[in-house]
């Protein structure tokens, strides 16, 4: 079975993910990818690693026509606002959406308002619309018309807690996310403190008062938790390229939960997952983007201080694909029912 896919947003570093991945996808036939910038052009002219492959395929213009023509699922990867306009007019025609932007990942619409600035104008898509996490909802997603994937930042700090709040671990009062990120996570228009002269070497907080990404966090695990949750996060721009680290600081419930309790809780819950591995023994103790890179794989780990009753969960992915087009595709495989890692099956690379 082949699936004809559209790409509305080809041109960025995500896109080009999509593009990589969706290559040689083996049940994947890529009909239509669109670029205002680029519309006309061939893919390697913004994309020469995908040299070789596309042949004869350029840019478009965005056409809800054409895509009812060409598709029977697109993937939206477009800047925040825009989705809202162009998904509800794809899934009237039939079609079925993996969202990569953040215009269907919160389900009260007034957070819409607080977070993003901007009245949702379908909120009534928002309850169909499923989180695209598949370690929460992988039944749910294979079911769905619209599949809002999740931010890169919060995809790491969530995969590093789930267990923990599942299993009622830690203090939920008390929550904290330390992530680093890489600098493909700003996109590939570049901007002051963006470009290479001033993002190289640095170490650099932002958004430090509340990132918006915070709002998915707070609003899945407020719901295994059954109580409102809430959780201070604080990004940081790298010098690296790709990656994401989050560093979740917690209070233990117990004083006597050490390291083998919350190994049990991690492996039972992550163990047939094929995508988290967990990491938790020498030379490389605690998980590191850097190994990750280029892979859909999420690695999470832990350490716990028992002299004060503290606990750091770890989560490191790249963002661009756990983060970002792999997590997507892995959404897409449930959704039309094949292997869950096709086009996903490749280990990192090494070094990176």
């Amino acid at each position: 079975m082949s699936v004809k896919v559209g790409v509305v947003g080809g041109s960025g570093y995500t896109g080009g993910e999509l593009l990589r991945i969706l290559a040689v996808h083996p049940n994947v036939e890529v009909t239509y990818v669109t670029s205002r910038e680029y519309a006309g052009k061939p893919f390697t002219a913004i994309h020469p690693h995908l040299r070789g492959f596309y042949k004869g395929l350029k840019f478009s213009e965005v056409s809800v026509q054409l895509m009812a023509e060409k598709c029977d699922t697109v993937f939206v990867n477009t800047p925040h606002g825009v989705s809202s306009s162009l998904t509800p007019q794809l899934l009237e025609i039939g079609l079925k959406v993996v969202d990569l932007s953040a215009d269907f990942r919160l389900k009260n619409h007034e957070d819409y308002r607080i977070w993003y600035e901007a009245v949702h104008p379908r909120p009534d898509l928002l309850e169909k619309a499923v989180y695209g996490l598949p370690e929460l909802y992988r039944e749910k997603i294979r079911s769905a018309t619209l599949v809002a994937c999740p931010g890169c930042n919060s995809t790491a700090a969530l995969l590093s807690l789930i267990p923990a709040f599942e299993q009622k671990l830690v203090d939920v009062e008390r929550i904290a996310v330390d992530l680093k990120v890489g600098s493909s996570e700003a996109g590939i228009k570049p901007s002051l403190g963006t470009h290479h002269p001033e993002r190289a070497n640095v170490m650099r907080p932002y958004e430090a008062e509340g990132h918006r990404h915070v709002a998915e966090v707070e609003q899945e695990l407020s719901k295994i938790a059954g109580k409102p949750v809430k959780v201070a996060l604080v990004p940081h721009a790298v010098g690296a390229v790709r990656g994401a680290l989050a560093s979740s600081h917690v209070w233990l419930q117990d004083p006597n939960i050490d390291e083998t309790d919350i190994w049990k809780a991690y492996a039972a819950r992550y163990g047939k997952e094929p995508f988290v591995r967990i990491v938790h023994g020498t030379p490389f103790r605690y998980p590191d983007p850097k190994y990750v890179i280029g892979s859909n794989f999420v690695d999470v780990g832990f350490a716990v201080e028992k002299r004060i009753g503290r606990a750091v969960f770890f989560a490191a992915i790249d963002n661009l694909m756990k983060g970002a087009a792999g997590q997507a595709v892995q959404c897409f495989n449930i959704l039309h029912g094949f292997d869950e890692r096709a086009g996903l099956n490749s280990p990192p690379l090494r070094p990176a």
